[in-house]
């Protein structure tokens, strides 16, 4: 083999690996072809698949989860540095301090601390300890703090013990050394669904393996966030903590889990928390810290500037900025921030698609026509009320009925027993719309009454359905109609249907609620999930606060006025006689769907002009379309290849209304404006050449069921060989006989091919 003709592979063999492995780097140090991501699920018509996974050549670590350096490795054809480019990129991603490329010649050495690079020979391979020594040195860590940062992570017994991902233990490794360096209030902000809590454990299980931080105080606002935590993650330390109740804490134990309001009585001469001395805790994490606990004149902050001393780690999706209320101003600037928008790209959180549908009330306001009468028999003030007030200063019936019409409309033409989340204005909205729902799908209601059941913080039966809903293996539940307590939290990992029928005003809490459907679970069938909205709260995607990082509002940015978010239980709504009229026509006046493009954005279009806008990009005339059309002997390679760049042939046609139109057909008539031809006609018109004269017997009885297998189920079944094992060719002859007739495989493969030819003559 020429010495210029070493393939990749090649140099990875020869080269890089026996360089590295000769620098004293061993076997439990080197990943090979190491993958950090998934892969994108990117959604396709009603199906989503994976894209490629980012993928380095090699990682290297000084110890698990503390990684050194990345390798790239290119053919000997490229220069020496010809892979920096990419090993640097994902260095940034991944937190990691060198980063080489190599040719198999020598080596080019990027320092991510310094910024400087060098060159090497092959023999000139940093062992791990010189280049753990070296960040040591360029970072200036001290012998305390690499002692801690060297405590190695929990790795849970049995056959796949849980390792943490590339974007957790970035999270976890710089609290650690922020910590180690003598830091005491740190923000991390992570999209839900990331494993916060996983991420919680690992920071106290190293903190606690080196005597820095004993006793540890988990704080959240919720039993269920407090309970999943206690008993999934932190589970190992089941023999050490405990959960406060009844205002009691028991300092025998050296992990607590707390609730806020066990730790707070109003108005109390004494709060429970002031039993422990100010110095009990070394570590306190604030679960969900957007909450009350950003407040800065809260009863809940009391609990924390009573435990001062104490390193205090406040956890977050959604950090909250406002005039009243900043996570910043306490915890200070995110540490590490992993976003929604991230966790969808690396194929760790489930993308979603957007419809929107707009009613004529919604769009133009209602006015009660001069004498209106409501339900009770007041009469209603002269006033136009708009999408704001419906639900809350006034209710109509028929918006309510229209609204649960489309939900079960799409329930039924997807999977009735997906589960669903609908998001009301307040309780009684939500009693409403179960009602509604109720009737809308009595059918299914009479086989279990708690196919929809209202799970809201007032009312007992729907709370204990809670942890049935968000069970994977639970059937029922199906429907939940809520207004606050699924919003934030609740760990429902199957949800793929979230409706929207109340108005989010606040960011932070548009984010939450998206949160509930972010999980991934394709073991149980849920690639993406789908968003219902009925009051344009999903405008809030295009704001750049969305997916972009918290702003401090000390520091002149933009301020979110948010209501003060409703703790659990929910206080009942308040006494208010709010109208309630029937009888008002309503309607459907848009709908909207919204899907991604290649790049991850939301693409709001209709779907025949967003589809022939992507075939356009493939294909700039139909002369090119129709030449490459030709050009394959398997038409369906077109299709798959279409398909990658969003172009949903099937989607298309229930779209148009085509059910009878050849792929082919679809794609002229649509992108090109060509007149279409059925299938059919197609299969006819080839009979009416008088094509098939020049087959007799066997052979012709072979292609005339081709051509009729075509008109009914398209071009792709008869590409195949296979297709001679089904009706009605294996009532004719056995696979091997029909071939037989056709001088062989080849002869039978050539005379499809020509017959594919003359279907799609002009």
């Amino acid at each position: 083999m020429s010495y210029n003709n070493y393939s990749e592979e090649d140099v990875k063999y020869q080269f890089i690996t026996p360089s590295i492995e000769n620098a004293g780097w061993d076997k439990t140090q080197i990943r090979f072809e190491y993958s950090f991501t998934d892969g994108q699920m990117m959604i396709r018509g009603m199906k989503a698949k994976r894209g490629a996974r980012k993928r380095a050549d090699y990682l290297l670590s000084y110890k698990p989860n503390l990684p050194l350096a990345i390798v790239e490795a290119k053919d000997q054809k490229h220069a020496v540095g010809d892979g920096m480019q990419q090993g640097i990129h994902y260095a940034e991603i991944l937190d990691v301090p060198f980063v080489y490329s190599s040719n198999g010649r020598g080596f080019l050495e990027h320092d991510m601390i310094t910024g400087k690079e060098r060159e090497l020979y092959l023999e000139e391979f940093p062992s791990p300890e010189d280049l753990w020594n070296r960040m040591i040195n360029e970072k200036q860590i001290s012998d305390e703090v690499e002692d801690i940062i060297n405590e190695p992570y929990h790795i849970g017994s049995g056959q796949h013990p849980k390792i943490p991902r590339y974007y957790q233990r970035i999270a976890i490794n710089r609290t650690i050394e922020a910590i180690a360096n003598g830091k005491n209030r740190i923000l991390l902000v992570m999209a839900t669904g990331t494993g916060k809590t996983f991420t919680a454990f690992q920071i106290a299980y190293r903190l606690r393996k080196s005597n820095t931080k004993k006793k540890i105080l988990y704080l959240a606002d919720r039993n269920i966030l407090i309970d999943q935590t206690m008993a999934q993650d932190f589970k190992p330390f089941e023999k050490v903590m405990t959960k406060v109740q009844k205002h009691e804490l028991d300092s025998s134990y050296e992990v607590f889990f707390a609730l806020y309001q066990q730790l707070v009585t109003p108005d109390a001469d004494k709060q429970p928390y002031e039993d422990l001395d100010p110095e009990f805790f070394d570590l306190i994490f604030v679960d969900e810290c957007h909450r009350g606990s950003a407040k800065a004149d809260s009863e809940w902050r009391e609990i924390l500037e009573y435990f001062s001393s104490a390193t205090q780690i406040g956890m977050t999706a959604t950090p909250k900025e406002t005039k009243k209320v900043s996570n910043i101003d306490y915890f200070g600037e995110p540490i590490y921030t992993y976003s929604l928008k991230q966790g969808i790209q690396d194929g760790f959180l489930a993308p979603y698609k957007v419809i929107r549908i707009l009613t004529d009330i919604d769009a133009n306001g209602y006015r009660p026509e001069k004498g209106k009468l409501d339900i009770h028999g007041n009469e209603l003030e002269d006033r136009i009320y708009n999408t704001l007030d419906f639900d809350k200063n006034i209710i109509i019936d028929e918006r309510t009925e229209i609204v649960a019409s489309k939900i079960t409309e799409f329930l039924k033409n997807t999977n009735k027993f997906d589960k669903t989340i609908v998001f009301c204005v307040d309780t009684n909205h939500a009693e409403r719309m179960r009602q509604a729902l109720v009737n809308a799908n009595s059918d299914l209601v009479a086989e279990n009454s708690k196919y929809i059941v209202r799970i809201t913080g007032n009312d007992e039966f729907g709370k204990s359905q809670l942890d049935y809903f968000i069970d994977s293996h639970e059937k029922y539940p199906v429907i939940a109609t809520t207004s606050m307590l699924l919003s934030t939290g609740v760990d429902s990992k199957t949800t793929k249907l979230i409706v929207l029928d109340k108005n989010i005003g606040s960011m932070t809490e548009f984010k939450q609620i998206i949160g509930r459907g972010t999980r991934l679970r394709e073991d149980l069938g849920k690639t993406y999930f789908t968003i219902m909205d009925f009051r344009n709260n999903t405008r809030k995607f295009a704001d750049p606060g969305f997916d972009g990082p918290p702003v401090s509002i000390f520091e002149g940015g933009q301020r979110d006025d948010i209501p003060p978010v409703i703790t659990d239980p929910e206080p009942p709504t308040p006494p208010k006689v709010v109208p309630r009229v029937n009888g008002v026509p309503v309607k459907i006046i848009l709908e909207q769907n919204q899907c991604y493009d290649e790049k991850g954005n939301l693409i709001t279009e209709n779907f025949i002009d967003f589809t022939r806008s992507n075939i356009l990009k493939e294909y700039g005339t139909l002369e090119e379309f129709i030449n490459t059309w030709n050009s394959h002997d398997k038409k369906q390679a077109i299709i798959d290849e279409l398909y990658q760049h969003d172009v949903f042939l099937d989607e298309l046609r229930e779209a148009s209304g085509k059910d009878d139109m050849d792929d082919f057909d679809l794609i002229c008539h649509i992108a090109f404006d060509k007149k279409p031809l059925t299938r059919s006609e197609r299969a006819n018109n080839v009979k009416k050449r008088d094509y098939l004269n020049k087959y007799e017997g066997t052979a012709r009885q072979v292609l005339e069921g081709l051509l009729d297998k075509y008109a009914s189920d398209g071009i792709k079944d008869i590409e195949t060989i296979r297709i001679l094992e089904n009706d009605p060719f294996r009532r004719i002859a056995s696979t091997k006989k029909i071939i037989n007739e056709f001088g062989g495989k080849d002869g039978f493969l050539n005379a499809i091919h020509d017959l594919q030819k003359e279907l799609y003559a002009d």
